[in-house]
């Protein structure tokens, strides 16, 4: 497959995993955890673009750091005996920028596709 294709194919796969990194966390932004259990809980995902090292690029999935940031809710039922309860460490605002970053590297990587699948055309119809 030609480089510049492939190259695409893998920036397309990490923006939609981008995407539905994001749209996890936006979906589970109202999730609370005891108060006491913050550091012990998985929670709000991101995808970065990392090199291949056979060209391309993968998407390394980390954990947001803070996962969870503590907040004061004794009536939560999630809620720790001092009434401490943690909140996912998600920014709608945040997310939504993610999310148009992702849609535009995403349309990015596809014209980069059609304009290589259009040049490999061009050429095997010269060869033809």
């Amino acid at each position: 497959m030609n480089a510049a294709i492939s190259t695409a194919v893998s920036g397309v796969q990490v923006q939609s995993k981008r995407f539905a990194a994001s749209a996890h966390n936006v979906a589970n932004m109202t999730v609370v955890v005891p108060g006491d259990a913050l550091d012990r809980q998985s929670g709000p995902v991101s995808v970065e673009p990392v090199s291949a090292a056979t060209g391309g690029v993968r998407g390394q999935t980390r954990f947001l750091t803070p996962a969870y940031v503590p907040a004061y809710d004794p009536d939560s039922p999630a809620a720790a005996s001092d009434g401490s309860v943690g909140r996912a460490n998600v920014s709608l605002d945040q997310e939504t920028v993610r999310q148009i970053e992702a849609q535009r590297a995403y349309e990015a990587n596809l014209a980069v596709f059609k304009v290589g699948d259009a040049m490999l055309g061009a050429l095997l119809d010269q060869n033809s």
